[in-house]
């Protein structure tokens, strides 16, 4: 089960993260409210990251669901059992199985501890996830985000996060994405995860794509 968490414009984080950036401030006010889902399965929340690593969300969905047809409940104990040869028919590649199999031994043998990982900084953790085969920065990141509820995570590598903050500062110069999404996070902290999700929000209701800037948005 995921938790939901509920961002309201009455919130003293979304006040005081509007106070800092008024771009931020007109995007949460165009945007309004915001439901995070937590995935508390912290386990289940890598593997669903592996597998959705460069394939598109409905394929991640399909072979997921296959996945869990084959071992039931996904779990270290399962996927660390089941063979390669039924992964691979499920339709996991063999990098990605390598992954899961990396994952699930390092859990099993307690050499990675998920539910520990609150004890540690944000930065610690990226250093004990990125241990493991096939998970990245990006997606210990994104761990941070939707598993740990971490409110001060921007993932710079993120090109989505980069094109909505060029869309957002459309008139800051011809700075690539990357560098303004960089200096402003440094004016989100503490709460740089809150700023991210009305970025990519930005983009799931379209205004990115439809608008030129921001303005032009609202004036619509």
């Amino acid at each position: 089960m995921d938790n939901i968490i509920s961002l309201t414009i009455t919130d003293d984080i979304i006040i005081e993260l509007s106070k800092k950036d008024d771009r931020i401030n007109k995007l949460i006010s165009l945007v309004g409210c915001l439901n995070i889902a937590i995935r508390e399965n912290r386990f289940e929340a890598l593997v669903r990251s592996i597998i959705g690593q460069q394939i598109s969300i409905s394929s991640a969905r399909t072979i997921y669901s296959k996945m869990q047809v084959l071992c039931g409940k996904i779990r270290p104990e399962s996927l660390y059992i089941v063979s390669s040869e039924e992964l691979r028919k499920a339709g996991v590649s063999k990098p990605k199985i390598s992954f899961i199999k990396d994952l699930s031994e390092k859990v099993l043998s307690g050499e990675m501890d998920l539910n520990s990982l609150d004890d540690y900084s944000s930065d610690e953790i990226i250093i004990i996830l990125t241990k493991v085969k096939g998970i990245g920065v990006w997606t210990a990141q994104m761990f941070l985000i939707f598993s740990l509820g971490r409110l001060d995570i921007v993932a710079l590598g993120d090109s989505g996060l980069q094109r909505a903050c060029k869309w957002l500062y459309y008139d800051e110069g011809n700075k690539d994405g990357i560098n303004i999404l960089a200096d402003k996070a440094k004016h989100w902290h503490p709460y740089g995860t809150v700023a991210s999700l009305y970025l990519w929000e930005a983009i799931n209701k379209g205004y990115v794509d439809k608008f030129n800037s921001i303005n032009e948005c609202i004036r619509t």
